[in-house]
Parts: C-alpha cells; structure tokens; sequence
C-alpha cells in the first residue's frame, strides 16, 4: 500500500491505487472560498469498466464467504479508520467547512455502524431463514422439503454524499450494508471531499489486505456524472445506494429503469420534514409545553449543521391559538441571533441563497426573522432565515412545500384543522414528520394526525425535532417518493441490509449441499422460522 500522502489524490480499482485517465479538478475549500492546490484525475469509462469487472469477479468468492469473515473485514474497516487520526479529520473539515467536532462524531458514527453490521452478521438470523421439511405421506399431496433464506444481489455501486463525507459516503451505511449483504462495492466518490474520500478508500483497501478478501470487493472511483451513469448502466452492477439531491437520484433511476435488466436504486433524495405544532402541546407559560421551549427547539433545529441535514424541518404547520404570536416571536429573536455560517460548496450555498430568494418574494410570504449578521461571500456562508404565510398562501403555491436545503424553514399558521389537514396532505412524501400535541388533542380531533402523517413520512415524531438519526436496529431513514426511491427501504439501521438482497428457495436439495443457515443440524445457531416456529 502506498503512503497516506501518495493516496490522497488516488482512486482504487480493487486493491490498486491508480491515477484516472480522465480530467482534472481540484478540491474546494468553503471556508477559504478557495481551491486547493492538490490535483484529482477522474477515472475514464474504460478504468470504471475495470472496476465494475474486478467486482464482478469477486462476488462469487465474496459472496461464500462467512459471516464471521465478513464481519472481521467489516471491524477491520472500522480500526483502519481510527488509525487515520487526525489527518481524516483534518481533511473532511477542510473540504467541507464542517467543525471538528461534526467531524469526530461523524467519524464515530461511521466506525460504530460499521461495528453494528459485524455484529448482526455474526449474529446470523437477519438471513431469514424458513424451512418447511418433507412430508411424504401428507394427503392429498406430499411436500417436497423446502428451504428459503436471503442471499446478496451482486455488485453494488454507491454514490457518496455531499453533507455527510463519512457517514454516507465512500464508508457510510450503503457501502457497509452492502459489504455485509455479501456484495461487492464500487464506490462514486463525491467531488465535494476527494481528499477525504482518497483517504478512507485507502482504509477500506488495507482492511480488505489484512483480512483476505478478493480483490475487487471495493473500488474507489472520481468520475465524472457521464462516467457515473455509465456504471449503474453495466450489466454487472446489481443495485445502487445514493444520498443526493432529486435531480440526481432521478437520473440515475432512469438509467437503472432503461437497462435490459432493471435494477433496484435506493436513492435519497428530497425532503421538507414537516414539523406540525397543534395549540394543548404550547399552552403551558413555561417547560416544555410552552411556546418560548417549542419555538426555541425549533430554530435550533432549523440552524443545526447550518441546515445542512436531510432532515432538517423546513416546513412547520401552526394551528392558530393565543400563543400563536409567541410563538412566532421566539422563533424570530432565536434566529436573528443565529449566526451564518459555512456551506458545504459554493453550489450548495448558491441554491440556498436562491431558494430563499424563490420564496421570500411570493405575495403573502413575510421574512418573520433572519440572522442579524450579512453572510460572508469569502466564506461560503449561508444566512439563517425563517420565513411566514398563512394557509391559502401555502395552498395556492407551486414551490413554497419543496425543499430549501440550508438554515431556512417556512412557518405556515392555519386557522383551521380542515387547512391544516388540507396543507398535510398536498405534502410530497417525506423522511419524517413530526406532530406536537397533547394526547387528548389527538383523541378528541375529528382527524387522524397520526395516520396522516405516517401516510407521508418513514419516521414519525412525537415532540421533538427530527434532525438526529439513531443508527439502531429500529431506525427507519426513508419515506415515500420523493424522500426516498423505494419508501420500503431504510437507508440507517441494521435493516438496510435488506436493499442488498434476495429471497432464494432450495428445493429438494440433500442436507450437506445447503448453505449452512438451512442445514438440519443448524451450525450456526441462529433463529430459524421452522414451519411457522421460531428455532434455534
């Protein structure tokens, strides 16, 4: 392996760092508003042909395997990772205007869920094993022995995330749900952080080195959007993982959909995460049930990470009551104390600036509060800003319900549950929604808050906000179009593992020649679904 210093501007096909044949670009620094001096080369199609072929050659060997071995190559990851040190940190805060301790915290997020994947592989039942044994003698008809379990798809591609250059990118969720389903990975990386990128690819590689595995089963590539496309169109790759913006996941599903062979992508792509506030949860003068505590929360939420969340609430629903102003007022002076701050990329911060600008110039949207500070052009900063407007406003617009991507929410006062109700409902799906009430609000509405709600999001939050994601078993990160491409998906938790899969049944087949998961002696010890009884 070379040097940490040689492989920051590499890519890797299989085990080998290589300098792309394609064109050059240079990393950007948001905070200096300025590019670095350290040069890029995408790879060319023929270099990303290489990487696709070196995964399809794996896959059969990756994919036999144990779970035990593929939970060594998932842990080993992990460490490669933390002996990075300060360099990987360094780094992703320069290319990404990120603080520090973003950054550390995203590191140990990243390491943990890699962690969390060895751990449910060693574990073993996530296979999902049923097995329905002969019955010869059954009348009127006997039945065959009969063995089912899940086993991986094949090569995946991964496109790695602009707001998160660790938790969703080269080693994020996708790339260690896939590892552990069995399939190998070829990863896009994203242009916003290629130093960092470089770095953790060259991780990802010494752990594949350390613990045997075959070379092929992770590439890094810097590619170009034609090149990028070209691989989900290769007949090997078998699935896609992508955090990005609608236009993207969009073109990439077309791709995916126009191939002789369709395949699945699992692509993040678009959310407004409603926030509704209904008048028994700010009725209190004081605690948590208050308007000032709610109100506060929420600008909190809205200015955290400088909005740069996927699920950051960018649209909140108020039913009108006598603390309707407060509550409007508190909102107003947290924000105008809030501070600009630095944006990923000079684009991210552009379409921010322009989002904003979409909205606030609609008849009838009022800027309730904006941070008292300019933002600083020479630091790519984007300004916080709340905007306000009522119901029939909101109904009538075409774009006031999509997503402004930065440190800005629209507060929409309803003055009825019917226009409340009418405003939920014309919503797109979404990642979360959240509602504030009391639970005898909730009882005594002639709507169904919660059903609707849970008809337009993946998670759904009783107070509090939603712009933190548990990486846990019970985790859903996902939603119907356009939050997510497949709203049967999580993207976050150990059930992500699922997108890389597929059901296969053994039929008939004598006992020494089944996967281990399915043999009558059980080996593994895991849970089995025995004609419709849990075993071990």
């Amino acid at each position: 392996m070379p040097t940490t210093q040689q492989s920051i501007n590499v890519s890797f096909i299989g085990h080998e760092p290589i300098s792309g044949d394609g064109n050059l670009f240079r990393a950007f620094a948001p905070a200096r508003h300025e590019n670095l001096t350290d040069e890029f080369a995408n790879v060319s199609a023929e270099q990303a042909n290489q990487a696709v072929e070196k995964a399809a050659d794996a896959f059969p060997v990756y994919a036999k395997l144990t779970s035990t071995q593929r939970a060594e190559f998932l842990d080993t990851i992990a460490s490669e990772l933390e002996a990075l040190g300060d360099e990987l940190v360094e780094r992703a805060v320069l290319e990404s205007g990120l603080p520090t301790g973003r950054i550390s915290g995203e590191r140990g997020r990243t390491t943990g869920q890699l962690r969390m994947f060895a751990n449910l592989l060693r574990e073993g039942s996530w296979v999902d094993a049923r097995i329905n044994p002969a019955l010869p003698d059954r009348q009127p008809l006997p039945r065959t022995d009969l063995r089912r379990m899940l086993v991986p798809l094949g090569p995946v591609v991964v496109f790695g995330a602009s707001n998160f250059p660790l938790a969703f990118s080269v080693a994020g969720g996708d790339t260690a749900s896939a590892l552990a389903a069995g399939c190998p990975v070829v990863v896009k990386a994203h242009p916003s952080h290629p130093g960092t990128s470089s770095l953790v690819g060259q991780a990802i590689v010494a752990a594949a080195e350390k613990t045997g595995m075959p070379d092929g089963v992770f590439s890094l590539l810097h590619a170009d959007n034609e090149v990028a496309q070209q691989l989900v169109a290769h007949p090997a790759i078998k699935a896609v993982g992508f955090t990005g913006s609608r236009a993207g996941g969009l073109a990439l599903l077309r791709v995916a959909q126009g191939r002789p062979e369709p395949i699945p992508v699992y692509a993040e792509m678009s959310a407004v995460n409603p926030v509704v506030v209904l008048p028994g949860a700010i009725s209190q003068p004081d605690g948590p049930n208050s308007a000032t505590a709610v109100a506060a929360g929420l600008a909190a939420s809205v200015t955290l990470g400088v909005g740069q969340f996927c699920t950051n609430p960018g649209l909140t629903f108020l039913l009108d009551s006598p603390n309707t102003a407060t509550f409007l007022e508190t909102v107003a002076e947290k924000i105008r104390a809030s501070a600009p701050a630095t944006m990923l990329n000079a684009g991210i911060c552009q379409a921010y600036q322009k989002g904003v600008q979409q909205n606030r110039v609609v008849p009838g949207v009022h800027v309730l509060a904006e941070a008292d500070t300019d933002a600083d052009s020479n630091q790519t900063q984007g300004r916080p800003t709340v905007l306000s407007t009522t119901a029939p406003i909101f109904l009538s617009s075409e774009f006031l319900s999509e997503e402004v991507f930065g440190p800005s929410s629209l507060i929409v006062v309803c003055e009825t549950e019917t226009e409340l109700a009418d405003c939920l409902t014309m919503l797109e799906g979404q990642l979360t929604a959240t509602i504030y009430a009391t639970a005898e609000e909730l009882k005594a509405s002639s709507v169904d808050w919660v059903a609707l709600l849970q008809a337009k999001a993946g998670r759904v939050l009783f107070g509090g906000f939603p712009t933190g994601v548990e990486v846990s078993e019970a985790m859903t990160h996902g939603g119907p179009f356009p939050a997510t491409s497949d709203s049967r998906s999580t993207s976050v938790g150990t059930g992500a593992i699922l997108r890389f899969v597929r059901p296969v049944t053994y039929q008939s087949f004598p006992d020494e020649l089944l996967p281990p998961a399915l043999q009558n002696a059980n080996p593994l010890g895991i849970w089995r679904n025995v004609d419709g009884v849990m075993k071990k």
